[in-house]
């Protein structure tokens, strides 16, 4: 028997308590022998839950506890986390978690303190909740040189995105409609404004470049500008929005964002719609793969946690390698990445320097129109730098919008 203790018993931590007592039969089998959920620890009380029977307050019980192997981290955020985690580890303890937050800031420092206690830190939850991409990034693609990663990586924003797309509504009422239905939190910010995708993203590309890349140094932009306008002239290019996370390899370096993209159906990740996310991962040999499936949610989420405890249990006293060291990775300067820009502003009519404008700022540009959009002039640059586009941009007054194109 293999004795595991869960760390918060909220969303996902129940979730992992369900899974393995749920799916025990199925675990033992694939693990060889039983897994058993020794302690849960939380805050709170459980009245009426069988959880209360093993349901502590203290830390350090798990901790001492010799009999516990595994630890399933669901408690969210930096800290406690990363101090639990950091001595579970040097305890030679191995610990499972979903927590991006941890893993994209710490992850590199925790990874180097398993291994050098034979343990192990996974963290296949952390990215795409119930979407394994962790796993086949270490170890089923490893014959080749990854060149690009570019995913829809957040379940909320692109249940308001798709939301907006098919019913025209605005972005303050779908918001709305996502917090009643539990899709989006009280406090929405850091799924609108991309700051979850952008350590989702940080932690993939650290993965593939193997060193720490960090999520501050990567530019990000959220969904909170994108109106019900934007939509009309996305329908007019057949076309949709969806908020991405980005890594492409150029000339040796990865270039990271995080951004609204307008992308046509030819593009897979056009298809995702609602909760769902979806990840594509270009290699030089293997060419492009997805993988899709629920981002975020108690059931999948949980069930990525778990497939992270079996792992760890079939490698007990033996590291699983990782390659992501703690030096810093450099990639590439946003200013120097290149799109195309959908550009929309108010129309002055027939003014000629307005006309000419464009044309000095973008050189030939591809004009959009769109049904009942009326006193706009909207069109497509040229692939062009950021910094230039941003540069050129200024010449303009009454800009309603920008998005980036990525076809």
């Amino acid at each position: 028997m293999v004795n595991v203790a869960v760390l918060g018993y909220g969303t996902v931590g129940s979730g992992v308590v369900e899974v393995l007592n749920t799916n025990k039969e199925i675990i033992k089998r694939n693990v060889g022998e039983e897994l058993k959920v020794k302690y849960v620890l939380d805050l709170r009380e459980f009245e009426g839950d069988p959880v209360q029977e093993i349901l502590v307050h203290d830390y350090d019980v798990i901790l001492k506890d010799k009999d516990v192997k595994i630890i399933a981290e669901a408690m969210g955020g930096e800290e406690p986390a990363y101090t639990f985690t950091k001595n579970a580890l040097l305890a030679g303890k191995s610990v499972c978690t979903s927590n991006k937050e941890l893993v994209a800031k710490h992850g590199a420092e925790l990874l180097e303190v398993a291994k050098a206690n034979n343990a192990n830190y996974l963290f296949e939850a952390s990215v795409g909740g119930g979407i394994p991409i962790i796993r086949p990034l270490n170890d089923c693609i490893t014959a080749d040189e990854i060149t690009e990663i570019s995913g829809i990586l957040n379940g909320t924003t692109n249940y308001i995105l798709t939301e907006m797309s098919e019913k025209g509504a605005a972005f303050d009422d779908v918001l709305k409609e996502a917090q009643d239905k539990g899709y989006a939190e009280r406090n929405p910010e850091a799924d609108v404004e991309g700051y979850d995708a952008c350590r989702k993203i940080a932690i993939l590309t650290s993965l593939v470049t193997g060193a720490q890349v960090d999520f501050e140094d990567i530019h990000t932009e959220g969904i909170t500008k994108i109106t019900d306008v934007d939509f009309k002239y996305a329908k007019a290019m057949k076309a949709s929005i969806k908020l991405l996370g980005i890594s492409r390899k150029i000339d040796g370096k990865f270039y990271s964002m995080v951004a609204p993209f307008l992308i046509k159906e030819n593009n897979p990740l056009y298809h995702v719609s609602g909760v769902f996310n979806g990840i594509l991962v270009h290699g030089n040999m293997v060419d492009d793969l997805m993988f899709y499936g629920r981002g975020a949610g108690k059931r999948p989420t949980a069930s990525a946690v778990v497939s992270d405890v079996v792992d760890a249990a079939k490698n007990l006293g033996k590291h699983i390698p990782v390659e992501w060291n703690r030096s810093k990775s450099e990639i590439g300067k946003f200013e120097e990445c290149k799109s195309r820009f959908f550009v929309r502003m108010k129309d002055k009519g027939l003014d000629d320097d307005q006309m000419m404008t464009i044309i000095e700022a973008f050189g030939d540009v591809l004009y959009v129109k769109a049904e009942g959009v009326v006193d706009e002039l909207a069109f497509i640059t040229n692939e062009i730098r950021e910094d230039d586009f941003s540069e050129h941009l200024k010449k303009f007054e009454d800009v309603y919008s920008v998005i980036r194109v990525d076809f």
